[in-house]
């Protein structure tokens, strides 16, 4: 679904992209009718009690992935800084039937290794992260920038800015490049205003994984509290039906 993925960062508003950790939790997004499912790394690492970005969990990642391209909706994986082998990462994924990656410069610089990784799977959807606001002590607009146009003109399809939420910044950046830029939800951020910036896609990164831990911390506490657990938790019958022959060509999803 390459193809349709790319599609997705054309439409009319910018494209949601929820990440999950597990086939279940991207099982629940898709009926839930999101368009295209992430991952998230620190959702994968940590869930098998790794770090994240640490580089150790290339083969839970690409055995999540190989899962996750059983159901119907276009898939991104976060390789993190591409576990010491992007390119080839990248074309296993490619193989599988994976949409799109997104590799992360930690810092470093991306443009080489991203022509490498175009070169083997041409098709993918290469988000391009750059985390001069993520990690970077004191961000530099001009640096982002910089590094920006020259993963663009290396052949990156899309650049990510986590931890950028200055409107002035984010319109800056969305000028600057010709690719869709991608912007990490957080509290505080308004969809539609990104929208109006430019913004072609808005990701969860690890939102998701830190709720269902603190629902599940909630729920454990309220149980032995004697307090009221929480409404709209889903039954066994449903989640079970997530992995029960619901997945692609089944019908189980529309």
């Amino acid at each position: 679904m390459p193809g349709e993925f790319h599609a997705l960062h054309r439409a009319g508003s910018p494209l949601l992209l929820p990440n999950a950790w597990d086939f279940a939790s991207a099982a629940a997004l898709v009926a839930e009718g999101f368009a295209a499912i992430g991952t998230t790394s620190l959702g994968v690492a940590v869930a098998h009690g790794e770090l994240d970005a640490a580089g150790r969990t290339r083969a839970q990642t690409v055995e999540l992935a190989s899962r996750l391209v059983e159901l119907p909706r276009p898939i991104s994986v976060d390789i993190e800084l591409g576990f010491g082998a992007a390119a080839e990462v990248a074309e296993e994924l490619a193989e599988l039937g994976v949409a799109g990656i997104n590799l992360e410069d930690g810092l470093g610089d991306l443009q080489e290794l991203i022509g490498e990784v175009k070169r083997r799977a041409p098709d993918l959807f290469l988000n391009a992260r750059t985390d001069t606001y993520w990690l970077g002590t004191a961000p530099s607009l001009s640096d982002t920038i910089d590094r920006a146009v020259r993963y663009a003109a290396a052949g990156a399809d899309g650049i990510f800015v986590p931890g950028m939420t200055a409107v002035d910044d984010i319109r800056a950046l969305v000028d600057a490049v010709r690719v869709p830029v991608n912007i990490l939800f957080q509290p505080g951020l308004d969809l539609e205003e990104l929208a109006a910036l430019g913004v072609r896609r808005v990701s969860t990164g690890s939102l998701l994984y830190r709720a269902a831990l603190h629902g599940a911390i909630t729920t454990a506490r309220a149980v032995r509290d004697g307090s009221p657990v929480a409404a709209g938790v889903p039954g066994y019958s449903v989640v079970r039906d997530y992995a029960g022959g619901r997945r692609r060509g089944s019908g189980g999803f529309q």
